[in-house]
């Protein structure tokens, strides 16, 4: 039988933080955990076609999903960069979603600051929204987002 235990090396979120499946923030596009990018059931119930991977580390795509993966060596601190990474990030998603049959996780350890952020970003790009605009929207739709305040400062320059 399969171990219950996590064999991912990233540190799983306490079970008291109530980890969140995927969010569709926009039609096609999730902010999701690792859990969620590493789960097939979870992939193939979301048709996930792009992950884009917004941590240090390997994300571990379930073998036999043909999935396009970028991986964007972020780190969850306030003094990080996010700023350089998000032409690469807002380009991988537009290109994704030119195909009407593509869906796209985002994710990063905890579904929280990282890959909220890059959520942002792409929507600043996108529509012209404000930073604050961004950020609302996105936590309208997963309550638990929180960019931290250095992304946020980046996101403002972005924009």
């Amino acid at each position: 039988a399969a171990s219950p235990i996590s064999t991912s090396r990233h540190a799983a979120p306490s079970p008291s933080m109530h980890s969140l499946p995927p969010t569709e923030i926009i039609p096609r596009v999730y902010v999701g955990d690792i859990n969620a990018a590493e789960n097939a059931a979870t992939l193939a119930s979301l048709g996930i076609t792009h992950v884009l991977s917004a941590m240090r580390g390997h994300v571990a795509i379930p073998p036999g999903f043909p999935i396009e993966v970028l991986q964007l060596p972020l780190q969850d601190s306030p003094f990080a960069e996010l700023a350089g990474f998000l032409p690469r990030a807002t380009a991988f998603l537009s290109t994704a979603l030119r195909n009407p049959h593509a869906r796209v996780l985002v994710h990063c350890v905890q579904g929280v600051s990282r890959s909220s952020s890059v959520v942002c970003a792409f929507l600043i790009a996108q529509y012209g929204w404000t930073p604050e605009q961004a950020v609302q929207y996105v936590k309208s739709k997963r309550p638990n987002a929180q960019p931290n305040p250095g992304f946020v400062s980046q996101l403002k320059e972005y924009a």
